[in-house]
């Protein structure tokens, strides 16, 4: 183990080393730095913001710890649990410090208020959360007036800055930061007019569709798309269109008058540097691909938390935080799984993650489904033989599927490094 300060010839750039180097400084950066702490390993935290917490230090609603605290906090109260533990460790934190570049080196550059920093690590972990998607991702088309704002931004605006975005507003998808802001622009005087869906079920949690809409009265309007935006300086309408058998049914458009909108079509795990550093993304989660100790295609280097999958609850992303934190312990310590198969999706499930499973280990899954049914029956078959059949209530895609795979449910069964793992929901 080691942790050195050493200037180099350039005197504008530090170098500075440790065992591990988590780029994020949220949830899942802090729950997987303090592995690292106590287990005896020098760890630093790189926050491009001037603050530890993430996202959470601006959702200001209850309903977070209900599974990692066995209580109903906020999301500062949340994230302060961990800023507190961070604080009195000895993990270095550096804020308002962005990477700018990683190497397959495990070299970290960074740009700082104090200068430029070089940090060199034996492993890495990526905790840089998601983005939201904006309009251009999903090209509604109409004018550009002001007024439109991503759920995320409102939120914001609303519960740090003070601001109240509108009167009168249509919120365009329904994700759980949208919903969220329903509620939340209702308390502030705002009069949320609709929710437009595009899909024929919800992208939130049931219980924010019942919090959040059902409580407010506001209407929920499934399989509509939004197919227009009016207004010149300030928005001034949207035009939404009922979609029947998955075609627009323009002689049902009707317009809902408004001078806000608010997006909530989706979140996208923030991997550019991800990219640029060669570490391979999964096409369907935009996340790394990991194997069964959430190592990406490089050598030392992990993810964990909406950088890897967009998470539904704060609790299962430090839950994986933790245990990648303690995967890579482990693989500094030079233990690493004896053998490791294939996972797939299969029928009716949309990803697995991680992508490979190790046989003779505990193995944490996490699935979504494409389909909305009560009474699901996931199976899990290795090279096509059902090993495991596990029972869900209810099943839908805004609901993340999450479950462990032992060396039990592997007994008497020969699994080689050609063996496929499928997942399938009936």
């Amino acid at each position: 183990m080691y942790g050195y300060t050493a200037a180099i010839k350039d005197i504008s750039v530090k170098e500075l080393g440790y065992d591990a180097a988590v780029i994020g400084g949220g949830a899942a950066g802090m729950a997987a730095a303090l592995e690292f702490e106590a287990e005896g390993f020098t760890c630093a935290i790189i926050e491009r913001e001037d603050h530890l917490g993430g996202i959470l230090m601006q959702c200001i609603h209850n309903g977070f710890g209900l599974h990692e605290f066995s209580e109903e906090l906020t999301g500062p109260e949340f994230a302060e649990r961990f800023i507190e533990r961070v604080i009195k460790s000895k993990i270095a934190v550096y804020l308002n410090t962005t990477v700018t570049r990683f190497t397959p080196l495990k070299e970290l550059y960074c740009v700082s208020p104090s200068g430029a920093i070089k940090i060199k690590c034996r492993v890495a972990v990526l905790a840089m959360g998601c983005r939201e998607r904006n309009r251009g991702n999903v090209r509604i088309p109409g004018s550009r007036p002001a007024g439109i704002f991503t759920a995320g931004l409102a939120q914001r605006l609303v519960n740090i800055e003070g601001y109240i975005p509108g009167k009168e507003a249509v919120i365009i998808g329904s994700g759980d930061i949208g919903l969220i802001m329903a509620r939340r622009m209702s308390w502030a005087g705002c009069k949320v007019k609709a929710v437009v869906e595009i899909m024929p079920y919800p992208a939130g949690l049931t219980r924010n569709i019942v919090q959040c809409l059902n409580d407010f009265n506001i209407p929920l309007y499934l399989s509509s798309q939004t197919t227009g935006i009016f207004g010149n300086d300030r928005v001034e309408g949207i035009e939404v269109t009922p979609m029947e058998n998955g075609v627009l049914a323009q002689e049902k458009s009707f317009r809902i008058d408004c001078d806000t909108v608010l997006l909530s079509v989706g979140l996208i795990p923030e991997n550019e540097l991800s990219k640029t550093a060669g570490i391979e993304l999964n096409n369907v989660t935009n996340g790394p691909v990991v194997d069964s100790t959430l190592m990406t295609n490089m050598d030392g280097v992990f993810a964990c938390g909406n950088v890897l999958h967009v998470h539904d609850l704060v609790d299962w992303v430090c839950e994986e935080s933790r245990r990648t934190g303690r995967h890579a312990v482990q693989w500094l310590r030079g233990d690493r799984p004896l053998l490791q198969i294939r996972a797939r999706a299969g029928s009716n499930v949309r990803y697995v993650n991680p992508t490979r499973i190790a046989p003779d280990r505990e193995n944490h899954i996490y699935l979504r489904s494409m389909i909305v049914k009560n009474d699901a029956v996931m199976e899990i078959r290795l090279d096509n033989r059902v090993i495991r059949s596990k029972k869900e209530r209810h099943v839908q895609p805004s609901e993340m599927i999450n479950f462990k795979l032992s060396p039990k449910d592997f007994e008497g069964i020969e699994a080689n490094s050609d063996s496929v793992l499928e997942f399938v929901i009936k």
